[in-house]
């Protein structure tokens, strides 16, 4: 087999891992959908609290459907048929690898971000769901189009290997998957309404761990963190939901964004000027989370356990809560 594979492919940088692998493998296969438009027919937006499963000594607060998830409902809406493969040996994995990129088709994989040696090391943390294309060999180093890096990079078989296989929560036995049969033409307006339906759904929930009623949860519990857990883990528990809103890939203030931005592609697929406007709205909560991060992360970052600051992002949250509330109902009607 040729040593140097070059598959003709194109990278786009997009705000988050998943969505970004989906719309490349998308275009490269003469569809052009948009970040935005793989996130809201894949019903990637969400808010979870999650207090009984830890991640770095926190509770697990979530801003977005569980991964591969997106792609997966995507699909599912738009008929597309799609191959996943999970490998318990790495040269079997590697072997599959390189029979796709001598069919001349890139594959998406999803790898841990630990041991992904082009990320800066503030960005290296034990994550197992990362998601990148591989479009092509040369000699022994595999070509990547990682949706977040602004240019395509480079691993050898042993770091692929090593990111392929990362151990812990989610770890991804050698997971890679690629589409296999496309419909003649994309059935968006069917796939947008269900996409709209299912968030809207999702986020208006009457269940305490997903959706306004989860987030109504974590601003009562804020309340009582310092107190109840005194100032060094209160403040440890407040900076994770930031730093899962701000740092782990997109984020909550971001993924409002490129929900925002999918209304208003919606709006004129669907000729809908009601999803317009609440594009509009929903930059604006997009602005509101932001503001909450940023008051929030002044009150760990002080360290000090001045309860009205508690108090504050804990009023905040409830504010955020009955807006996306109103926001969900509003959405659910407009479709």
């Amino acid at each position: 087999m040729a040593e140097n594979l070059k598959i003709d492919f194109t990278h786009n940088q997009a705000a988050h891992c998943e969505n970004g692998v989906v719309s490349n493998l998308m275009r490269h296969n003469g569809f052009e959908i948009s970040e935005p438009m793989v996130f809201g027919i894949g019903s990637g937006l969400l808010f979870s609290y999650l207090p009984f499963l830890k991640v770095n000594y926190a509770p697990v607060f979530t801003y977005r459907s569980m991964p591969g998830f997106i792609f997966n409902k995507f699909a599912k809406r738009t008929g597309i048929k799609m191959k996943r493969e999970k490998f318990t040996n790495p040269e079997l994995a590697k072997k599959r690898l390189d029979q796709n990129l001598a069919n001349n088709n890139p594959v998406g994989l999803q790898v841990g971000v630990y041991n992904l040696i082009y990320f800066p090391d503030e960005y290296r943390f034990h994550f197992n769901a990362h998601n990148m294309v591989v479009y092509g060999k040369e000699g022994d180093r595999y070509l990547i189009s990682d949706p977040v890096m602004e240019d395509v990079t480079s691993l050898s078989s042993k770091e692929l290997e090593k990111v392929r296989f990362a151990k812990g929560a989610f770890a991804p036995k050698g997971h890679m998957y690629y589409p296999t049969a496309f419909p003649e033409k994309l059935e968006l307006k069917t796939a947008i309404v269900k996409g709209i339906k299912q968030t809207s759904r999702d986020m208006t929930a009457p269940v305490p761990i997903v959706g306004v009623k989860a987030m109504k949860w974590v601003a009562k519990n804020i309340r009582k963190w310092p107190n109840k857990l005194g100032t060094k883990k209160a403040n440890h528990y407040l900076g994770q939901i930031v730093r899962m809103q701000e740092e782990i890939g997109t984020g909550g203030g971001g993924f409002r964004y490129i929900y925002g931005a999918f209304l208003q592609e919606a709006s004129e697929v669907l000729e809908n000027d009601k999803l317009m406007e609440l594009s509009k709205e929903m930059t604006s909560i997009g602005d509101a989370w932001r503001d909450f991060a940023v008051d929030a992360s002044r009150i760990y970052k002080n360290r000090n356990a001045e309860s009205n600051g508690y108090e504050d992002v804990a009023t905040q949250l409830e504010a955020l809560a009955a807006r996306e509330e109103s926001f969900f109902k509003a959405l659910k009607k407009s479709v």
